[in-house]
């Protein structure tokens, strides 16, 4: 297995409970590695791992040249100098504090030196700016969502890990949190450790990607290579694989019918309630897209867009080809075909294709988060 060279993160930890064994070597750079794996895999024991909640049966975990845990040197730093963030999966909110105390909580803890983050950037950035005088109680699932990525960033964290996140909220949730985690990236530059067994979660948002199956590190490296890997590819669920996509709202028609700007195309979208100019998350599925290597002269399908192969992939009985569209925070639309489709059409990397896609088929995810 390959790694990086210039690693934030080195690990090589082994824990074994309850008939498990978790035996993991890794070394994760910097921007967002997953932890990606179906369930009972061992992610959450590594996270937990990581963040020093779990104590490894030995091994080394190191960040940034410090040593936080070495069996054969006897150290164990615990959670609270490791100076790393937590988001929970339930967010795991102080239920007896204010919006506002919980985000200062972890601020007021920080030492001086260490704040890099101020609580008035992440209300900004995450606008809770009308939430900060209510009770968690009365807060939606994408509020608290929010919130808890605000708490955790206030303590200026080193690394953000988060288990999880989006798997307790609806599809329009997901879209409205993805949009804020894309948004920390951008403008915090925080490295994270993300967990999810969504695959669309992984190709929407991660750099890198770490695949488990049995508590084993089956494939790392770039996240849309390694998910579709043959020791992966019995696990990736790919009949669910969607692009979760940001999008602005260029022009708004009638009936919520808009023209969104998605990397360098233009796209005709339903249902849409956003204002122009605002972003959102749009969901396409892969299995939704149609390819072709000229426009149609007729179709009902209100899209046509002008795009390249970049890459091709066998995956058991399908084809999964990677056209680059010109996104810059991904590195293309993946669209699933068949190798008979993929032969007629003789399809290439470097290929010039159209993709075609029904208006009803590209879904805004717009929760009110």
């Amino acid at each position: 297995m390959a790694y990086m060279a210039d690693s934030l993160l080195d690990l090589k930890i082994r824990k074994s409970f309850g008939g498990f064994s978790l035996q993991c070597e890794a070394r994760f750079g910097d921007g967002i590695t997953a932890i990606f794996g179906p369930s009972g895999s061992g992610k959450s024991t590594l996270l937990n791992s990581i963040a020093g909640l779990v104590r490894p049966d030995d091994g080394h975990i190191a960040f940034d040249g410090d040593v936080l845990y070495s069996s054969g040197e006897g150290v164990y730093e615990p959670p609270e100098k490791r100076r790393f963030g937590y988001v929970f999966q339930d967010s795991a909110l102080f239920p007896h504090m204010s919006v506002s105390d919980n985000i200062h909580y972890g601020y007021k803890l920080t030492a001086r030196a260490n704040r890099r983050i101020e609580p008035s950037q992440l209300v900004e950035l995450l606008q809770l700016e009308r939430l900060m005088d209510r009770g968690v109680g009365n807060l939606s699932g994408g509020e608290r969502q929010r919130v808890a990525l605000a708490r955790a960033l206030a303590t200026s964290p080193r690394l953000l890990l988060l288990d999880e996140p989006l798997a307790s909220l609806d599809s329009g949730l997901r879209g409205v949190i993805l949009e804020y985690l894309k948004r920390i990236r951008r403008e915090l530059g925080t490295p994270m450790v993300y967990v999810s067994h969504s695959i669309s979660e992984v190709m929407a948002l991660a750099d890198n990607a770490l695949a488990l199956r049995d508590g084993q590190a089956v494939a790392y490296g770039r996240a849309t290579e390694t998910l579709v890997m043959p020791e992966v590819s019995t696990f990736a669920q790919f009949d669910t694989l969607e692009n979760l996509l940001g999008a602005k709202v260029a022009q708004r028609h009638d009936d919520d019918i808009a023209e969104l700007e998605i990397g360098d195309a233009r796209v005709i979208a339903a249902g849409v309630r956003r204002d122009e100019g605002d972003t959102l998350t749009v969901s396409i599925r892969a299995g939704d897209i149609i390819v072709s290597r000229q426009i149609p002269p007729q179709t009902s399908a209100r899209n046509a867009i002008r795009a390249t192969v970049s890459q091709i992939h066998m995956v058991d009985s399908r084809v999964l080809l990677y056209a680059d569209i010109g996104v810059s925070d991904v590195v293309s639309v993946v669209v699933e075909i068949t190798p008979n489709s993929l032969r007629a059409l003789e399809l290439r990397e470097g290929t010039e294709i159209y993709l075609i896609i029904k208006a009803n088929s590209v879904l805004p995810l717009e929760g009110g988060a």
